[in-house]
C-alpha cells in the first residue's frame, strides 16, 4: 500500500544574518492510508514547521517530502494547489473562517473555488454540517458561533472535499476540555467512516495516546514512542 505522505532526509534550517538555526535535522516519516498518527512536542520545536513542509506551504533545506508518491518539489505552484486541494484537508487551533459569510458558504467555499455547481455545493456542505451536528446554525456567521460551533464548521470546511488526509494543527488548543473532546471525538469519527488518514500535532499526550502512533519532536528529530 501506498504512503500518502512521506518525509525523507527532511531538514530545515533558517538564517538570520550571517548567523544560521537548524530547526529539523534528517527527518524520515511516512503516513498510510486511513492511519492516525500524532507529532508532540513543545512549543517551539518546529511541529507546525513540519506540517508546513509536508503541505509543501514551505521548501525544506534538504531531503524530500511526498504526498500520494508525488515528489512536491518538483511542482510549480499550480500543482501544489492542485495537490493540496486533492489530497489534504487542514484544521488548525484558529478556525480562520470568513466573518461576513455564513457556516454553509464558509463549508461550500472550497467546491466553490474548484467551480463546482453552486447548488451542488450547498447541497455537499448542508450535508456535512448536519453530520458534524450543526443543522441549526447554517445560516450563522463565526461571530453567531461558540468556539465549539467554529471548529465544527472548520472541520466541515477541511472535509467537503473528501480529503485522503487530514492535517491537524492543535486543533484543540483553543477550546475547553469539553469542547476539545467533542471535536477530538469528531475528527476520529471523521477518520474511521472515511478511512481518512489524520496527522495532529500537538502537545497534549492524553490526545496523542488515540492515535495508532505517536512521535516526539524533540532536539531537531522525530523519534516514536
Amino acid at each position: 500500500m501506498s504512503n500518502i505522505i512521506e518525509c525523507r532526509s527532511l531538514c530545515f534550517s533558517y538564517s538570520e544574518g550571517e548567523s544560521k538555526t537548524s530547526v529539523l535535522d534528517n527527518l524520515n516519516f511516512e503516513i498510510k492510508p486511513g492511519e492516525k498518527v500524532a507529532i508532540i512536542g513543545q512549543s517551539g520545536c518546529g511541529k507546525s514547521t513540519l506540517l508546513n513542509l509536508i503541505a509543501g506551504l514551505d521548501n525544506p533545506s534538504e531531503g524530500e517530502v511526498f504526498i500520494n508518491s508525488s515528489n512536491i518539489a518538483k511542482l510549480n505552484e499550480q500543482d501544489r494547489t492542485e495537490l493540496r486541494s486533492k489530497y489534504l484537508g487542514f484544521v488548525y487551533q484558529f478556525h480562520h473562517l470568513l466573518n461576513d459569510f455564513s457556516s454553509l458558504y464558509n463549508v461550500s467555499l472550497p467546491l466553490l473555488i474548484k467551480n463546482n455547481n453552486k447548488n451542488e455545493a450547498l447541497v455537499k456542505a448542508t450535508n456535512i454540517l448536519k453530520k458534524v451536528g450543526l443543522e441549526n446554525r447554517l445560516n450563522h456567521k463565526p461571530s453567531e458561533l461558540s468556539g465549539g460551533e467554529r471548529q465544527r464548521v472548520a472541520i466541515a470546511r477541511a472535509m467537503i472535499s473528501e480529503p485522503t488526509c487530514l492535517l491537524a494543527d492543535e486543533p484543540t488548543g483553543n477550546l475547553d476540555a469539553n469542547n476539545a473532546q467533542d471535536i477530538l471525538d469528531l475528527i476520529i469519527e471523521l477518520n474511521e467512516n472515511k478511512r481518512t488518514a489524520l496527522l495532529i500535532v500537538t502537545h497534549d499526550l492524553s490526545i496523542a495516546n488515540k492515535m495508532d502512533r505517536k512521535f516526539e519532536l524533540i532536539n531537531k528529530a522525530l523519534n516514536e514512542i
